[in-house]
């Protein structure tokens, strides 16, 4: 009798050990992988600057604000800024054939009527060398991306913008931002 409750109890603590060993999972190792787009996007938006990170911040707010973004958050400790604007995002094409649409079937069709354009800027000071610390670069980052809204507050499309000319027209007026704040002007 001892060894039956015994055994049944040993039999249950194995059934409960392999149903908790199966629960176990590993990452895949491709989890942890950078894509070569991936490689290919941070390139495009990262540069340095000969500058310290509080110039650096500050031209960049500049520049986020004369192209018509609204800050969010800063935060200069952390060298971070967050910043949106709204645009119009309605396409004639999709308009016309929502008319189409309305025309023949009686249906009311929702377009793409406003987009957020985000974007999140992200700084790192790097040291060229550790004995002289007036000798600094710093490194950006910045990431647009855009959220569509349609004519019944529906998302309809989120996603990153890449396209390089964007990420050198801004890079392009951060360095003339740079100049300016470096000579007080």
């Amino acid at each position: 009798m001892k060894y039956k409750i015994f055994y049944r109890l040993l039999v249950t603590i194995i059934v409960f050990l392999f149903l908790f060993a199966s629960c176990v999972s590993t990452i895949p190792k491709e989890a942890l992988l950078l894509s070569k787009e991936n490689l290919k996007n941070r390139q495009i938006q990262t540069r340095r600057f000969d500058t310290d990170e509080k110039t650096l911040l500050s031209a960049s707010a500049a520049v986020l604000q004369d192209l018509g973004f609204n800050i969010n958050e800063s935060e200069t400790e952390l060298g971070v800024i967050a910043c949106s604007k709204q645009r119009d995002a309605t396409v004639a094409g999709q308009v016309a054939a929502a008319v189409l649409v309305a025309l023949l079937t009686g249906a009311v069709t929702a377009v793409d009527k406003e987009q957020l354009i985000r974007a999140s800027l992200v700084t790192r000071p790097i040291h060229i060398d550790e004995t002289d610390k007036s000798k600094c670069q710093t490194a950006v980052r910045i990431t647009f991306q855009r959220i569509v809204t349609n004519t019944q507050a529906r998302i309809t499309r989120r996603e990153g913008i890449n396209e390089a000319e964007i990420y050198q027209e801004f890079f392009d007026k951060l360095s003339q931002s740079v100049f300016l704040e470096a000579h007080e002007i």
